[in-house]
C-alpha cells in the first residue's frame, strides 16, 4: 500500500521508497542464501540507518520480509513487503551482497549504484559451472565414507551415488517439485546404489554407502540456521526452519524405505541395513576426513575459493578437539560445544583476512560435527512403531537436539566473544546487534543524507 501511495508524492518520499526497496532486496538475498534472521534484520537496519532512515520497523519470517517507516506522523507510513522463495544455500551471492552492505555503510556507493549492483547479483550466473557442485558433493560423500570406516571401494561408490543424487535432485528442483519429494528421491537413489553394490558381490558394507550419502542430504538442511534464529529470539522463523528440516529428514527416511522395498520386489536383499552406523576410531582418518568433507561442502555451496583451505584447516582442528574431549569420557554435547566455540572464535578473525562473512566459514567447518545421522537414526526408530524402538528413537533425538544446541550456542558464543576483541572494540560494543555472522558491525551516517529529524530541526 505504501508503495502505491507515493506515485505523486514529494521527491523525498520517492527516495525513501527506493531505500526501503534496496533494504528488502538485500534482506531477501541474505535470508535465501542461508543467513540468520537476526543478521538479516541488522544488515537491513544498518543500510537504512546510514541512508537516513532512523528506526525503521523490520519484520522477518521464513517466507516474507517487510519494512515500514513513518516519515510523517500525519501520513500513512511507507510499508513494503517482499516474499522469499529461493532456498538454496549460496555463499557466493551472500559474500557479494555482504560486501555491498559494507560499501554502502562506508560511503563507497550510493543508492542508485547499490540498486544496480543488487540487480547484477540476482541476474548473474555463478562463476563456477554447475558440474563443479556435483563433483564437490561426490567428494564430500567419499570423504565421509572414509572417516566412517569404509575403504576405497565404499568411498568410490559413495562418490558415484552422490553425483547421481545431485543430478536427480537438480532435475526435480528445476521441475519445481517440493523439497520433501526431492529428498525422497535422494534417499531412494542412495539405497539403490547400496543394493547394487551388495548384489555385485563386492565386499562392502551397504550401511556405510547409505550413511555417507545421508550426510550429504542432511548437510544442506538448515539445522544451524533454525537454532541460531531460536537463540536470537526469532522463534517463528526458527520453528518454520526446524519443521522444514524435519520434513526433509522424513523424506530421506521415506526414500530409503522405498529403495529397500523396490530392491525386494526385484529379488535383491541386502540383509539388515543400519543407515547411520559408523565405524571410525582412528584420529588421523577422522581429522583428514572432516577437513575434506568441510572443504567439499564449501565448494558445493559456492563459497569463494580463497576460503576453502582455511575452512578445511578449521574443520580438522575442530574434529580433533571434539574427539579428544570425547576420549576423556565427557558427553558428546560438551565436545561439540567446545569445538563450535573454537570455530566461532577463529572464524571471526579468519573471515576478516579473507574478506568473507564469518557464516561462510562457520557452516562448512561445522558440517562434519552436525548430528544429522543421529536425527535420521532417531526418526527411523520412531517409525518402526515398537516400544523398544520408540524409546531408542526418542533417546537418539534428544541426543541429537542437545548436540545441535551445543553447536549453535558454541558458535554464537565464540562470535560474541571475538567481536569486542577487534580494533575499536569499545566504540563498537554499544552498536553490536547481538552475535553477528553476516553484515556490518556498526552503522553510521557519515557523509550521507541527513535524517529527517536533522532536516526539520528542533
Amino acid at each position: 500500500m505504501g508503495a502505491m501511495s507515493v506515485g505523486g508524492a514529494h521527491p523525498e518520499v520517492r527516495e525513501l521508497n527506493l531505500i526501503l526497496d534496496l533494504c528488502l532486496r538485500i534482506g531477501e538475498v541474505l535470508l535465501s542464501s542461508g543467513a540468520g534472521a537476526a543478521d538479516v534484520v541488522a544488515s537491513m537496519q544498518a543500510v537504512a540507518h546510514h541512508l537516513g532512515i532512523t528506526r525503521p520497523e523490520v519484520d522477518v519470517t521464513f517466507t516474507q520480509l517487510s519494512m515500514s517507516y513513518s516519515y510523517d506522523p500525519e501520513q500513512m507510513p511507507l510499508t513494503l513487503v517482499r516474499r522469499v522463495t529461493h532456498r538454496d544455500i549460496d555463499y557466493e551471492d551472500l559474500t557479494v551482497v555482504n560486501q555491498l552492505v559494507l560499501d554502502v555503510v562506508a560511503d563507497r556507493v550510493d543508492v542508485t549504484e547499490a540498486r544496480s549492483r543488487m540487480a547484477t547479483v540476482v541476474s548473474t550466473p555463478h562463476a563456477a559451472p554447475r558440474w563443479v557442485v556435483t563433483v564437490a558433493n561426490g567428494a564430500m560423500c567419499g570423504a565421509v565414507a572414509v572417516f566412517l570406516g569404509g575403504g576405497p571401494i565404499v568411498a568410490a561408490i559413495a562418490f558415484l551415488a552422490a553425483a547421481a543424487i545431485d543430478r536427480v535432485q537438480l532435475l526435480l528442483s528445476r521441475l519445481r517439485l517440493p523439497g520433501f519429494y526431492v529428498q525422497v528421491a535422494g534417499g531412494g537413489v542412495a539405497t539403490l546404489f547400496a543394493v547394487a553394490a551388495a548384489a555385485s558381490g563386492l565386499k562392502v558394507d551397504p550401511s556405510l554407502v547409505v550413511t555417507a550419502n545421508i550426510v550429504m542430504l542432511l548437510a544442506g538442511i538448515g539445522f544451524m540456521g533454525a537454532l541460531q534464529d531460536a537463540l536470537t529470539g526469532f522463534y517463528v522463523t526458527a520453528t518454520a526452519r526446524m519443521m522444514e528440516a524435519l520434513l526433509a529428514t522424513a523424506g530421506i527416511i521415506a526414500g530409503v524405505s522405498g529403495g529397500l522395498a523396490l530392491a525386494g520386489l526385484l529379488g535383491q536383499e541386502i540383509g539388515h541395513l543400519e543407515p547411520g552406523r559408523t565405524g571410525w576410531e582412528e584420529m588421523p582418518v577422522l581429522a583428514l576426513g572432516a577437513a575434506a568433507c568441510a572443504a567439499a561442502f564449501a565448494v558445493a555451496v559456492y563459497a569463494p575459493w580463497r576460503v576453502v583451505a582455511p575452512i578445511a584447516a578449521i574443520a580438522l582442528v575442530a574434529a580433533c578437539l571434539d574427539r579428544v574431549i570425547a576420549n576423556f569420557g565427557l558427553a558428546r554435547p560438551w565436545g561439540a560445544g567446545a569445538a563450535a566455540l573454537a570455530i566461532g572464535l577463529v572464524a571471526y578473525a579468519v573471515a576478516g583476512r579473507v574478506k568473507v562473512p564469518p557464516l561462510v566459514i562457520v557452516v562448512p567447518a561445522i558440517v562434519p560435527l552436525l548430528p544429522g545421522l543421529a536425527i535420521y537414526r532417531g526418526l527411523s526408530l520412531l517409525t518402526q512403531g515398537t516400544e523398544a524402538s520408540t524409546a531408542a528413537g526418542l533417546l537418539a533425538m534428544m541426543t541429537a537436539a542437545s548436540v545441535a544446541i551445543a553447536l549453535a550456542s558454541g558458535v554464537i558464543l565464540g562470535e560474541w566473544v571475538a567481536q569486542p576483541l577487534k580494533r575499536e572494540a569499545r566504540r563498537l560494543e554499544t552498536r553490536l546487534a547481538g552475535p553477528r555472522l553476516v553484515g556490518p558491525f556498526k552503522a553510521s551516517l557519515r557523509g550521507r543524507r541527513k535524517t529527517r529529524d536533522e532536516q526539520t530541526g528542533p
